[in-house]
């Protein structure tokens, strides 16, 4: 007989054991702040850049110490067992234990990124844990970097006219915060998530289970809105919350390593399906991606730098955008730090499961990525647990996944459309038909 929802049955007692050791492991490991520059550095960089007086970043990290969080993940890895990859035998038939020791592995290799921070070490390990510009996408001949120059040529095509629909961000800091933090207390419950400014971040928003913080001195737009809820409230701490309801794996609270390509790609597909994201949103990260592929090739911070200025960002935003890049590694060209390779590539694997699930009839599949911070691999291995009640559904859904023929309607009419080539597509056949 199965556990009652939400209880833990006794022979999975010791993966809850486990879950919480990984937890505790990995307390110490925070890979963005970690990387991360001072904002006064960043100031006085961006002043000197506005002034044509381009020199390369000197930045220094504090490299931690991780040898006892890696001998500790090493031996959950051991104790979890799952699919061994050296030799592809199951040495644990359960999927969660599968789950425990990909997810340890992959704190192990991010306690290893951190340790070699400030040097061209962290690349090797970055693109491990994010992937990188070449890599293909799934069902495709195509790779990430194909897409992004797709979507950047696209955006050309379109020209700057039509790129600022929504108009200009005028939107201070302090109001956006206020009219967020409405939203999410009708939503969540008041006070379940706070939000907050904060004048030394460096991304222009991020997003925990229970804050929300925005870059503070920076203006946003209606679009920054809507954004910052399908993608940061809507996906990010949404997860995260509904993780935390979890009563078997505490962990799927926390981001691992190895979900960040399904959580960002799926807070982009939110912004997709919520009609959050335009044109130019998509040209922005598919430069990021543009720029690691020229880092990794030798390109310099100031080289990078003047690529996103060439392609329309002012000064702060392309510095900002070629900072990202170089977080934790030296800013002479050859190394990278991968992360943002994770956004397009993500957004497009993502949208491909979303359709297959619904060619499947899977729509179960599609409200579990939502029960916490679960790749896609993790939605479909561990259903046997979602079945029994180990694993319990997500409490909240994102607005756009609560009306489910609405969304089955537009993933049938992707899967259609997408049986139409349109290198074959004439002009005067469409014409003719109207």
């Amino acid at each position: 007989m199965s556990a009652p929802a939400g209880a833990v049955a006794p022979e999975l007692q010791r993966y809850a054991v486990l879950d919480q050791r990984l937890l505790a492991a990995v307390k110490g490991i925070r890979i963005l702040p970690t990387v991360a520059w001072p904002a006064s550095l960043e100031d006085r960089m961006i002043a000197a850049y506005g002034q044509g007086r381009f020199v390369l970043p000197e930045v220094t990290y504090a490299r931690p110490d991780l040898g006892a969080a890696r001998a500790e993940l090493e031996a959950i890895e051991r104790e979890a067992g799952g699919s061994d990859a050296s030799t592809a035998d199951p040495i644990d038939a359960d999927p969660i234990g599968d789950y425990l020791r990909r997810t340890a592995e992959s704190w192990r290799v991010a306690a290893e990124m951190l340790e070699a921070v400030g040097t061209a070490g962290v690349t090797a390990p970055s693109i491990a844990l994010y992937g990188k510009p070449g890599d293909l996408i799934p069902g495709s001949q195509r790779s990430n970097l194909d897409a992004a120059r797709y979507f950047v040529e696209l955006s050309d095509e379109l020209g700057a006219d039509l790129l600022a629909d929504d108009g200009s961000a005028e939107m201070p800091a302090d109001q956006l915060r206020n009219e967020l933090a409405s939203t999410l207390d009708a939503f969540f419950g008041v006070g379940m998530i706070k939000v907050e400014v904060d004048a030394e971040l460096t991304a222009k928003a991020a997003a925990g289970a229970t804050r929300i913080r925005l870059r503070g001195g920076t203006r946003f737009s209606e679009y920054d809105r809507h954004q910052l809820l399908a993608h940061e409230a809507f996906v990010h701490s949404l997860t995260a919350l509904n993780g935390r309801q979890q009563p078997l794996l505490a962990s799927l609270a926390r981001t691992s390593p190895r979900v960040t390509a399904t959580q960002e790609g799926l807070a982009v597909f939110a912004e997709l399906m919520s009609g959050a994201i335009d044109i130019a949103r998509l040209k922005r990260i598919s430069l990021r991606i543009l720029a690691i592929d020229m880092a990794l090739n030798g390109a310099d911070f100031v080289e990078v730098y003047k690529y996103f200025s060439a392609c329309g960002q002012n000064v702060a935003d392309s510095f900002h955008s070629a900072q990202r890049v170089f977080r934790g590694v030296p800013p002479g060209g050859g190394a990278a730090f991968a992360k943002d390779n994770v956004y397009l590539s993500g957004l497009l694997t993502v949208h491909t499961f979303f359709r297959w699930a619904f060619k499947q009839q899977r729509m179960d599949l599609l409200r579990h990525l939502f029960a916490g911070k679960l790749t896609l691999h993790d939605v479909i291995a561990l259903q046997p647990h979602f079945e029994s009640g180990a694993i319990l559904p997500p409490r909240w859904l994102p607005p756009w996944m609560q009306h489910v023929h609405g969304l089955a309607g537009k993933l049938a009419f992707s899967v259609f459309i997408n049986g139409i080539h349109m290198n074959r597509v004439q002009a005067d056949e469409l014409s003719q038909g109207l």
